[in-house]
């Protein structure tokens, strides 16, 4: 099989650089709402946990699309961000990190809401009861008793990233060093029926796709993990 190009690895590096973006983002935004979200019992929290599910059964270009909408130029994000001197998100960088954040918060969000159930209230209680602050519990109570959620969550949410397609070239396009990530070069090298480019992207994606659910598994099993 051939080695790999200059295009080849210019994918690479812009895939990995979202992937890893996309999960300390993800981490730091999907903890507090997964752990609202298993603690709290109201009537808007089956609204927002739907919210949050939807990107599991949206056809990747319907969220594409109207994330376009929302982020370019004509959109009231794009807009907002011309008027302050800066640019509009759609066919940028910055546009598919925003898309994989939205399009991956399920897969953080879920396996810390099953972790967090399963930790319940009475560990952060009794903490809080001995004098420890909000940092202090996440730190010494939440974060150790739950790191099988949160190695999870990354694992997924990284893994995910790595293999979206319809929502990046909705949004980003194919812009060497920008916005073509692995799968978006993959499709190029099957349309101009450069089978063999192709076939060589797919094979290092299918084996590290196996790698990271036979991980994700053993965790499962280790920690008592739900997968979502």
């Amino acid at each position: 099989m051939p080695e790999l190009s200059p295009q080849d690895w210019q994918a690479i590096t812009v895939t990995l650089k979202l992937c890893a973006l996309t999960t300390i983002i993800l981490l730091v935004l999907a903890t507090p709402l997964a752990w609202w979200l298993a603690h709290k019992r109201s009537t808007g929290r089956t609204l927002v946990q739907a919210l949050v599910a939807l990107p599991l059964v949206l056809p990747p270009t319907v969220l594409g699309f109207y994330l376009l909408l929302a982020l370019g130029p004509r959109g009231p994000v794009g807009q907002s961000l011309e008027a302050v001197g800066l640019t509009h998100l759609a066919f940028s960088f910055e546009g598919i990190l925003v898309a994989s954040v939205v399009y991956s918060l399920p897969f953080a969000v879920q396996p810390l809401m099953e972790s967090f159930r399963a930790l319940g209230a009475r560990p952060v209680e009794v903490a809080a009861s001995l004098g420890a602050g909000r940092l202090d519990r996440l730190f010494t109570v939440i974060l150790p008793l739950c790191r099988g959620g949160f190695i999870v969550a990354a694992t997924l949410t990284f893994a995910h990233t790595l293999g979206e397609f319809g929502v990046i070239l909705m949004l980003g396009g194919s812009i060497p060093g920008e916005t073509q990530v692995l799968s978006v070069l993959i499709y190029d090298y099957t349309e101009a029926m450069e089978y063999a480019a192709a076939h060589r992207l797919s094979l290092g994606l299918l084996v590290f796709s196996f790698v990271v659910l036979v991980a994700v598994y053993s965790l499962n099993r280790r920690f008592d993990v739900v997968k979502p």
